[in-house]
């Protein structure tokens, strides 16, 4: 797998990033350890160079199982992970990466992220300043290599790089979810800031495993997910059936579709989450695909058919 350049940094990613949210186990249903660490091994050996977990994800869980898997591999792949929104003081960002390298078992994080803005999800307003000062102390420390920012739209974007270099922004990003386009992603552009996208296949509708029936077990958080209500469901249902003639042609999977699609986007690279070891090394193919101009062209046309009925919130979930 061909690796991209983060940023402006000397940091070498892939372009198809294994995610690991559903690693930390709360938020999701039927997540089991060992799979998971197998899916880990699968991706890195499938040329998946890159892990983006948080330390919100369990509780510090996933952070610790992606440590455990990949410790004997520690200087062939990246790590990103994030600091919540609840501890952006100074001195509560310089503890919680110290307890993210305690978890990942290393002495260093690739990149590290601010997961929310400040003030989301109830926390406390922190100036963009203070906790920058933060990220930067830790970087000129060798702790962290470099800042990157998670969620924020561009003006929140343009002031965080005020005071400090941002390499990457981590928003939600697929064929069916395209708000960053036009708000950050030409900032990001002009800047040599590198997109990360998480939720590329729409989590889970874009692989078209979810038929119109489908009920979410009790405790999955993406029974909020906008994209499944009812009335954009229908919606996403009519879009798959016009991309299954795509996957005929360039004879792929829906999922690898969507993945290729994202990493064709400028600055894009996709973060792509896997249960077991048969997903994630699926995911890896999708860098081997290549989209013409006309069928990229042709499966955006074909996304607008969920996108344009959409409002202009950013937030995929209604969590409220």
């Amino acid at each position: 797998m061909k690796l991209r350049t983060l940023g402006t940094s000397n940091i070498k990613i892939s372009p198809i990033i294994m995610g690991t949210w559903q690693a930390g186990k709360e938020m999701w249903t039927g997540i089991d350890d060992t799979q998971t660490t197998r899916a880990m091994r699968a991706a890195f050996e499938a040329g998946i160079t890159t892990f983006d977990t948080a330390e919100a994800y369990g509780k510090g869980h996933s952070e610790r199982i992606l440590g455990d898997a990949l410790k004997d591999v520690r200087d062939q792949v990246v790590y990103a992970t994030k600091v919540f929104p609840h501890r952006l003081k100074y001195d509560q960002v310089i503890m919680a990466c110290q307890r993210s390298l305690e978890n990942l078992k290393t002495d260093y994080i690739d990149l590290y992220q601010i997961h929310w803005p400040s003030g989301a999800f109830g926390s406390e307003i922190v100036p963009i300043e203070e906790t920058m000062q933060a990220l930067n102390s830790l970087k000129e420390q060798g702790k962290i290599r470099a800042i990157g920012v998670s969620n924020f739209s561009r003006v929140q974007l343009e002031e965080a790089a005020r005071y400090g270099r941002i390499d990457s922004l981590q928003p939600p990003y697929s064929l069916f979810w395209r708000l960053v386009e036009s708000d950050a992603m030409p900032y990001c552009i002009k800047n040599n800031i590198t997109i990360l996208a998480y939720s590329p296949m729409a989590q889970g509708l874009l692989t078209g495993k979810f038929g119109p029936d489908h009920k979410f077990e009790e405790g999955d958080h993406r029974a909020r997910n906008k994209l499944f209500a009812p009335e954009n469901f229908q919606r996403v249902q009519e879009v798959i059936k016009k991309l299954r003639p795509i996957t005929d042609r360039k004879g792929t999977t829906l999922g690898q579709l969507a993945l290729a699609w994202v990493i064709a986007q400028p600055m894009a690279c996709a973060i792509a989450g896997a249960r077991n070891a048969d997903q994630a090394a699926q995911n890896a193919k999708a860098a081997e695909i290549k989209l013409s101009k006309d069928e990229l062209a042709e499966m955006d046309a074909i996304g607008r058919g969920v996108t344009d009925h959409l409002d202009d919130n950013p937030v995929m979930w209604d969590f409220v």
